[in-house]
Formats: structure tokens, sequence, C-alpha cells
């Protein structure tokens, strides 16, 4: 449980410390801070706390009776502002009860304790662990705000086409994952690569940075980029391509081209371009003259965009990688395969997702024996079956009998997935005329998103 006391104590610490010490920029402040101080594109100096930023920042309903009993600080009765009187007592008030893992949360604190002997931080340990302000929701609003304020024509029909996401707003993480050791070796390559970035300059290898996952769907593509983004702390720039070739889309090529400006306007970033395979299929067809200009402009815009000289990685993902030509395929320096988890991989997921679920005489073995050709969204969605069955009998916890009849549902809903009705004289399962089908190793392709597996 946290101290009221220490979190409203360490705002005003904060917002003291950081007015006054020029030196300091965005980064020194903790993301919670950050949201409350940032408007019209900056933070402007001096900070003010007041009982409602502090409650916002800190999350103590009544910051002012958390801290009106101690000696060093104040309450402004007109305006309502908080403040230190006496900012040594309050600090050294504050490093009594901090151990050295909260000081390393805050960058602007530990700028001005990293030469104390009593303390064993230092400013740039804080710095590279407090995430960055270019990933914060509020930074990436006003930079949109400012991109689009143009009010040139296309510009809604471009925000249909793209969905940025903070690395706050991912909830999944690289540790909720279960990776193949391919998948493994190119997310530790690329990292590396982006923390070596100047070197990587330096000795002009900038082709780098270009990954395409190829692979069903429901086997994590998407996901894992996600959480890839998380980790880096990157926004994340999803586009599907598929809307490209939309009829409700006008200015196709300038829409493209404006989906890059805005990951290097984002940059650090992620740029995320599912549904890869559409390239091949426009280029192959017999469309609008607009929309393979469009194409062309996709392909250009790869072609120009480096992790190396503009801080974007490039992540396309395709279902249907038989689909894509060789220009699609040259675009991209690395290939990752993403297949239906085998037996181990779906033991080791259900162990994953039911980490905090209570379940008598689990065996994960038992239920990845009885699944094969399940993605990790299939098993997901078995699981979630599962507890809303046990949820409706009253039950909170589970038991094997309850995955293992959730499987069989599944599989039968599966089925039905897979019927052709036709003229309304019945169904059969297809590939199948007996009416029923034991292969589990299809194609799940009515999922719109991929899962963690």
């Amino acid at each position: 449980m946290t101290d009221p006391a220490l979190e409203v104590v360490e705002f005003l610490l904060t917002t003291h410390l950081y007015t006054e010490n020029r030196d300091l920029d965005e980064n020194d402040l903790p993301p919670r801070y950050r949201q409350v101080f940032w408007k019209d594109g900056a933070i402007e100096r001096p900070l003010s706390a007041t009982n409602e930023t502090a409650r916002t920042a800190t999350g103590v309903e009544r910051p002012w009776d958390a801290v009106s009993d101690l000696l060093f600080t104040q309450q402004t009765e007109f305006s309502g502002k908080l403040s230190l009187t006496q900012p040594d007592m309050a600090l050294d008030w504050f490093l009594d009860r901090a151990d050295d893992d909260r000081i390393l949360t805050n960058p602007t604190i530990a700028a001005e304790v990293e030469h104390r002997d009593d303390v064993d931080v230092t400013h740039e340990e804080a710095r590279e662990g407090n995430r960055p302000i270019q990933a914060d929701r509020v930074w990436i609003d006003s930079l949109l705000e400012e991109y689009f304020d143009d009010g040139e024509d296309g510009d809604a029909e471009m925000l249909d086409l793209v969905h940025v996401r903070a690395p706050e707003e991912i909830e999944m993480t690289l540790d909720d994952l279960v990776l193949t050791e391919d998948q493994e070796g190119e997310i530790s390559k690329i990292v590396t690569a982006i923390e070596h970035r100047d070197y990587l300059a330096q000795i002009g290898l900038r082709e780098i940075g270009k990954l395409l996952f190829v692979g069903p769907p429901g086997t994590g593509k998407t996901t894992i980029s996600r959480a890839l983004a998380h980790e880096l702390g990157m926004p994340f720039v999803e586009v599907k391509l598929s809307m490209i070739t939309s009829q409700y889309l006008g200015e196709t090529a300038k829409n493209v081209e404006k989906t890059f400006e805005v990951a290097k306007r984002l940059s650090p970033c992620i740029l995320f371009i599912d549904e890869f395979d559409s390239v091949a299929k426009t280029r192959r067809s017999d469309e609008h003259a607009a929309l393979k200009r469009a194409v062309n402009t996709l392909l250009k815009s790869i072609d120009d965009i480096s992790l190396i000289r503009d801080d974007v990685l490039l992540i396309g993902a395709t279902n249907h990688p038989d689909q894509l030509d060789a220009a699609a395929w040259r675009r991209f320096d690395e290939i990752v395969n993403f297949p239906k988890p085998d037996w181990q991989m779906r033991a080791d997921i259900l162990r994953v997702v039911t980490r905090q679920m209570n379940i008598a005489d689990f065996d994960p073995e038992g239920v990845a024996d009885r699944t094969e050709g399940l993605t990790g969204s299939d098993l997901r969605m078995v699981l979630r079956e599962a507890v809303l069955e046990a949820l409706t009998e009253g039950r909170m916890e589970l038991t094997q009998a309850d995955i293992l009849d959730a499987v069989e549902d599944f599989e039968e809903r599966d089925n039905l997935k897979n019927m052709d009705m036709i003229d309304g004289e019945g169904a059969k399962v297809a590939g199948d005329g007996r009416g029923e089908s034991d292969d589990h190793d299809h194609d799940h392709s009515d999922h719109d998103h991929d899962h963690d597996h």
C-alpha cells in the first residue's frame, strides 16, 4: 500500500526542483506528472502544484490532508496552491522513506541527489529508465492535432487509415508471450540495432529494420509487434493495407504518403502495416489506376524510410505470403515465420495465459494433446469460454474438465464456421462430405486480430 504523504511530497519536490533547475527537460519528469502539466504542446515553467494537479498526478484523493501536518508544507487558501516552505527538509524527509528503486523512477529528484553519499543512483540511469515523452498519449495527440490542423481535404480519411497507440495503452508485454526461437532471435537483433543506431549509421549500414511477419491468423503477428512497442517505449502506428483499396478513400496515394509522414514525425516509433498481401492483389489486378499509384507510392515509401535515419521500425504482416511478388518481398531485410504452435508451445501458452487463474488439477500437456492445429488466439478463446461457463455456474475455480469441455465446444463452433449453406437445403462441412471433420489443422481466417501465442 502506498503512503499518501510520500506520494504528495514527491510531487511537490518534483515541481519545485524542475522549476528551479533549467537544465532539466520534459524527459526528467515522470510520465504520471507530465500528463498533468502538458498544455498546448509543451510543459511550461513554473510548475504549479495544487490540490487538483496533485490529485491527478498521485491518485491521492485529498492531497493537502495527507501533508498538512508536515512542518515544511503550506497551502495558499485563495489559490489552493501547495508548496514547500523548506525544500531541503522536505528532500531529507523524502529520502528517509524512499528507496533507490523509487528514486530511479524520478529523474528530476535523481539529478538533485546523485552526488549524495546516502543515495546510490545517477541522473543518467534514471533518464534511461524513464519512458520518453514521445511515448506519451498527450504528446502523440498534440502532434497529430498540429499535423492535421491545416484542414486539407482527405485528412479525415487519413485518420481512418491509421491507428496510433501509446506504449502506456498496450497491456501485453513480451513476457506475456511464448515465442519461437526464431522470433526471439529476430526481436533480440532488432532491439540491439535500435540501441546501436549511431554505430550502424557510422559504418554505413542503413538498410536494416524492415521486418515481414508471415503466418496464419491468430499466431501473434500483431500482438508481438504491439508488445515490442511497449517494451521499447515507442508509439505504435498501425495501418491496415486493405483500406487503401477501399472505395471510401479518395486520394489514396496522398494518404499513404501521410501515413509514413506521421510515422516519421512520431519517431522513434514502430510502423506496423497489416494485410501486406493486399499489395500483390492490387498490383496484379485491373483496378483503377489510382489504386495502383497508391501501391507504387507505398513501395517507394518503404524504400525511403529507415530505422537508422528516421528512427522508424517497419513491420509488415501477412497471412498469405504466397500472394506476395518479388517487388514486395525485397522490401524487407528480415522474414520472420509465425507458425501455428506445436505441442510444447501450446502447453507453454496455456501456462502463461492461466497464470492468474485458479484451476484444480490443471494439466497443460493434457490440453495440448487435445488442441492440435489451434493457434494462441484460439487457446485464449477456449480459456475465456471455460471461465465464463464456470461463472454462470457460480464458480471462480476452474477444473481440467471445464477446459476440455471448452475445447470441445470450440471445435464444434469451428466446424460451424466452415459450413457451406446451399439455398436453404442444409449444410455440409467444407471439404468433408460426411458432415463432420476431424481435421483441426485449418486456417482460422475469421479472426480479426492476431493474439499472443
